[in-house]
């Protein structure tokens, strides 16, 4: 990295951003062999302090795309990427790694809970990466396991617990570590009407209570419809911007 960027990232942090993830001119393109598929195409959009927006669009549109290339777990074909106002092409494998964690909290449709572990080490676990005390580590993810409604189920391994119940573990750990913003990918797609509407009305409860932002990418318009922006993705593009 050199001096004149983290020259120009320290000037940046010297006032909080306005956005905490932004896209410029954002597009993906996948290649194989003779074949080229444009996923995304000249992406532009941001997501503002605590705030929630729902990214929507039919299968194989690119919005599961575009939520890994905001998340740092991509890289764009063009375009440059905001987290937190850093530049996160940019930075190195090492540094990408340190932001996501930092600034950061993911819940995906299934929940990749780590199978030989507790409710209570999962949550725990992006902490203990963070070399945290374990002690503190532990205090903190039973707080969170609390606020989710598990406070009795935090011993119990993912195979124990319902699905709705493994989703609220995988919340917990997402929000454990007090990210920026939590993204989201269909996270009440592999759930019934009832559980889900429950980890919807979690999930808005948690942003508004932490002032984390929010950003889902979902085939439910029921949900989408309760956040506060709708960004609509077709062919790889956004299509329409909608306040709720």
């Amino acid at each position: 990295m050199s001096e004149r960027y983290q020259k120009q990232q320290e000037n940046r942090s010297a006032l909080p951003p306005m956005s905490i993830i932004e896209c410029v001119d954002v597009s993906k393109t996948y290649s194989e062999g003779k074949l080229t598929v444009d996923v995304l195409r000249d992406i532009n959009f941001s997501v503002g302090v605590g705030e929630q927006v729902a990214v929507v669009g039919a299968s194989g549109s690119g919005k599961s795309t575009l939520l890994h290339l905001l998340g740092g777990l991509a890289d764009p074909t063009e375009g440059r990427i905001m987290i937190d106002g850093q530049d996160i092409n940019q930075l190195s494998q090492s540094a990408r790694g340190e932001l996501r964690n930092s600034a950061l909290g993911f819940v995906y449709q299934f929940h990749h809970l780590l199978p030989e572990f507790t409710a209570l080490e999962n949550v725990a676990m992006p902490l203990w990466i963070r070399r945290m005390d374990s002690n503190d580590a532990i205090t903190l993810a039973e707080d969170m396991l609390a606020k989710v409604g598990l406070e009795k189920r935090m011993g119990h391994k993912p195979g124990e617990l319902s699905g709705g119940e493994r989703q609220r573990a995988a919340i917990a750990r997402a929000l454990v570590a007090k990210p920026k913003c939590i993204m989201a990918d269909e996270p009440t797609g592999n759930l019934d009407t009832k559980t889900a509407e429950s980890i919807h009305q979690l999930m808005l409860s948690l942003n508004t209570e932490f002032k984390t932002s929010l950003i889902v990418v979902t085939h439910d318009m029921n949900l989408a419809r309760k956040m506060e922006r709708i960004v609509g993705i077709e062919n790889g593009r956004i299509v329409n911007k909608s306040d709720n």
